[in-house]
């Protein structure tokens, strides 16, 4: 009978769920737009923290594309993040950021084999300023990032529906559109909703319908609504 040994009792790690956000600051998002847009994602990371669990932890990377691909936050546990506002310039090079995202999850030391499926989300308000076929092709079609959920959003009129399209190809998700600066908050609550949902999830590699998100959206609304009108009431 082997002895006491303290190092046997030890507590299981984290399991990462990881969220990559691929995010347009072309000179185009200036304005109310990437006012919007730094606003959405802060409170997106927020209700992020508070959705980790003992067993889950949500990581966030955030590649934007504007004069230049930045990875403007490498993966960190959305609990720990320290929200640094973003600022437009240049064009909209987004076939660089799909290659650089693409090389973040085949890599094995950044995303790691342990991980849950990860989430990929493209917000964007214009057309690519680069090549961009064949490095989004890659990402959609090929290694370990093919088995990534994908999400779209496309902010005003102008933003491309063929990359956007292409984009989430092969996934059951539609295009998310905020038509002008004062939807994009309400537009990320789906994504919101659509990651948080699976911490609570049996299996969280398993992507809930677009239909149940909408409907924990209005669940959601409607008791805000209701609790806004009790509180409302002065004698309540």
């Amino acid at each position: 009978m082997t002895g006491f040994n303290p190092a046997d009792f030890t507590v299981a790690k984290a399991k990462p769920l990881p969220v990559v956000l691929l995010l347009d600051v072309s000179t185009s998002m200036n304005g109310d737009k990437i006012n919007q847009l730094n606003a959405a994602v802060k409170e997106m990371i927020l209700d992020f923290a508070a959705a980790e669990k003992n067993e889950t932890e949500i990581l966030v990377s955030i590649i934007t594309f504007g004069a230049e691909v930045l990875l403007h936050t490498p993966y960190t546990s959305a609990k720990d993040i320290e929200w640094q506002d973003m600022q437009v310039s240049g064009a909209t090079p987004m076939g660089t950021a799909f290659s650089m995202a693409k090389a973040m999850i085949e890599d094995k030391e950044v995303t790691p084999s342990r991980a849950y499926r990860p989430t990929i989300v493209l917000v964007s308000d214009g057309e690519p300023s680069d090549s961009w076929q064949q490095p989004l092709r890659a990402l959609v079609n090929e290694g370990r990032s093919q088995k990534c959920d994908r999400m779209a959003m496309a902010i005003g009129g102008e933003a491309s529906n063929t990359v956007l399209n292409e984009f989430i190809s092969g996934t059951e998700n539609k295009v998310i559109t905020a038509q002008d600066a004062s939807q994009i908050q309400e537009c990320f609550k789906f994504v919101t909703m659509s990651v948080t949902t699976r911490t609570n999830s049996q299996n969280a590699n398993i992507i809930p319908k677009s239909e149940e998100i909408d409907k924990l959206i209005e669940e959601e609304l409607s008791q805000q609504s209701e609790e806004f009108e009790d509180n409302d009431d002065p004698f309540s």
